[in-house]
């Protein structure tokens, strides 16, 4: 029972975690915005690490894996994500970065012999391709090139995303879960803030209204540091499945909560495209997890 509401509020977090990316966009600048968050999730993180006396990296692959990886999984795909959200709706921002497991499945075809495709995980990657070109088909007349460009950006946060999980899987196996995190966005979040400062300003002329104060505290805190402790605690405690069917629903989450507090109108593209990725990914997601692998989730 304790499991399963773990579950329950992890989907309802990682699904919200978008919604409160758009609301904080109204006040702060995208990259300086998403490095802010990391910076603070850090400032929790490094105490926790510390505190449990958790083995710290000592090889010099270790140290190149995590600047790697964190430059992935934080600079360019958060930074891609908070950008995008600026010209996209949260649901649709959501709904494509579900298409992280197809390019980790496809990713991981090359880089770990142990997970080869299948004529299913195939079938499951190219329903959520079509997905995304049916989602795509008429961003541009309806709603410009900025629009369509944060579409792109959101598949391409997916792809970087992906390739960090491959490579923390193959190459990561002796590096503490928490130490992992805290260092991946410790270096994730240097380039983040150097962009942000050259090009967004200084923080301290940011329009630091209550709410953006709200998104940005709600993001560092519980949407990364609480939903990631409360994750790698589910994984030692729910079969992997299970797990993996987060994936499927925090779009769904995001799409709903868009929908109810930001008034975000969904096209019958959007619709029809999202499920088709869900379900792509729903064939991936199961299959993967019947054959007992497990799944980095990247979230908002």
């Amino acid at each position: 029972m304790k499991a399963r509401l773990v579950w329950l509020i992890l989907c309802v977090i990682w699904g919200s975690t978008w919604l409160f990316i758009k609301l904080g966009l109204a006040d702060l600048p995208p990259l300086t915005f998403a490095g802010i968050r990391f910076a603070i999730s850090c400032a929790i993180l490094f105490p926790i690490v510390w505190v449990r006396h958790l083995p710290l990296p000592k090889t010099r692959s270790d140290w190149v894996l995590l600047v790697g990886t964190g430059v992935m999984s934080f600079s360019l795909n958060y930074g891609l994500v908070f950008w995008a959200e600026q010209y996209i709706t949260s649901g649709l921002a959501a709904l494509l970065q579900a298409m992280l497991p197809a390019f980790g499945m496809i990713l991981a075809h090359i880089h770990v012999p142990a997970e080869r495709l299948t004529w299913v995980k195939i079938a499951g990657v190219v329903l959520g391709v079509f997905g995304v070109g049916v989602v795509f088909s008429n961003q541009l007349a309806i709603s410009g090139r900025l629009a369509l460009a944060g579409c792109m950006a959101m598949v391409l946060s997916a792809f970087f995303a992906a390739y960090s999980n491959v490579l923390v899987k193959t190459r990561a196996k002796n590096l503490n879960p928490a130490v992992l995190a805290a260092f991946q966005m410790l270096f994730g979040l240097v380039p983040l803030l150097l962009y942000g400062l050259a090009f967004e300003g200084s923080p301290l002329q940011f329009r630091w209204t209550a709410l953006a104060v709200v998104c940005l505290l709600y993001l560092a805190v519980v949407g990364s540091v609480v939903a990631f402790l409360m994750y790698y605690w589910l994984i030692q405690n729910m079969d992997v499945t299970k797990t993996m069917l987060i994936s499927l629903v925090t779009p769904v989450v995001a799409v709903i909560l868009g929908m109810l507090v930001l008034n975000e109108q969904l096209s019958w593209r959007t619709l029809v495209g999202g499920a088709m990725i869900i379900a792509g990914i729903g064939f991936i997601v199961v299959r993967r997890g019947k054959a007992g692998t497990r799944e980095t989730l990247s979230v908002g």
